[in-house]
């Protein structure tokens, strides 16, 4: 008989996770019954958010329990269907998580055109990551020609679309990563006016004066932490900031302390600093898809992939993420296309 190989979470991590807080484990294959079908999946994202749902605590989602497949989107190939609305060979993208084969009813699946762009693309630059960027940017920070933005985490999935946006909207952008070649690759590939490399600068308020000589407009935050400290010191009167992640407190055992900065950052200078969730503009994603498609085909975005293989690499693959080792949007291939 043939199995499904799945990724559960084997522990609770404590601080960043071990691959051994992970196990990898085999089911029978989850055949179809009436109105489901059967997808093989073929790329696994993973991704920032799925630290917090590895945590026994309340938040916008359920956590994932002890010996459950890790959550996750996933892009695969129906491979078997008693379906009206999906047939054996249509590509699809959906909540499958970490494993070979999955079984759905439809519900939060998309098919994919895989005519349109490579069908990895439907879980980075045309999935859940190209949508934060469009909306929690566009949406939330209104950038208008002129302005400065700097982003955090430049160099990741989201942070990377955030920058190049930023650009057609007619920004100074200003990126903060990790390495030396994620500044070079933020300035030299995608275009971004300046970028520093935070992990060798000493002074992070010093460095972002250099950078920003007219102070900050808007702040696409991915990171949080001391370089968010700092960059708030900085905002201009009435500007916007999105809160899109704060991975540099992710894997904190105990909450770092900041800056009390609602008086003297957000109110005198009549700031906006607003948390989103992408699912907040679900019934506008087919607008977002098709501006983000339309300025890959127009030569006018770039995306780049950090791919893994193999699903027993999944882990690993998470991990590296989370430590910053990847540059774009972080794929596990598990199946040839």
């Amino acid at each position: 008989m043939a199995t499904n190989k799945q990724i559960t979470l084997a522990a609770r991590p404590t601080g960043l996770p071990k691959e051994a807080d992970f196990q990898l484990v085999e089911t029978p294959v989850p055949l179809p019954g009436d109105h489901e079908f059967m997808v093989r999946v073929i790329y696994l994202s993973v991704d920032p958010y799925m630290r917090g749902r590895m945590n026994d605590v309340k938040s916008y989602a359920e956590p994932v329990k002890l010996g459950e497949v890790m959550v996750g989107g996933a892009v695969g190939k129906v491979v078997q269907s008693n379906h009206a609305d999906f047939k054996e060979g249509d590509i699809v993208e959906g909540p499958f998580g970490w494993q070979q084969y999955a079984r759905s009813d439809g519900k939060g699946v998309r098919k994919i055109d895989p005519t349109l762009a490579p069908i990895s693309t439907a879980v980075g630059v045309l999935g859940m990551p190209g949508l934060t960027a469009y909306f929690g940017l566009l949406d939330l920070c209104h950038p208008q020609p002129g302005e400065t933005l700097v982003v955090s985490g430049a160099a990741g999935a989201v942070g990377s679309f955030v920058g190049q946006i930023g650009k057609l909207k007619g920004c100074r952008v200003v990126g903060i990563a990790g390495t030396d070649d994620k500044i070079d690759f933020l300035v030299n590939q995608l275009g971004f006016d300046a970028a520093f490399n935070y992990k060798t600068t000493d002074n992070y308020v010093a460095k972002l004066k250099e950078l920003c000589p007219n102070g900050i407009d808007c702040y696409f935050d991915n990171v949080g932490g001391a370089i968010t400290d700092a960059v708030f010191i900085l905002m201009n009167q009435r500007a916007r900031i999105s809160i899109c992640g704060q991975i540099s407190q992710y894997n904190l055992e105990t909450p770092a302390m900041g800056p009390r900065i609602l008086l003297s950052l957000l109110l005198v200078k009549q700031a906006k600093a607003e948390g989103f969730l992408v699912f907040q503009f679900a019934d506008r994603y087919e607008e977002g898809l098709r501006q983000m498609a339309a300025w890959i085909h127009q030569g006018k975005l770039k995306y780049t992939e950090t791919i893994e293989a193999g699903i027993e690499n999944a882990p690993r693959a998470f991990i590296s993420m989370l430590q910053g080792k990847n540059t774009g949007k972080q794929l596990v291939k598990i199946a040839d296309e």
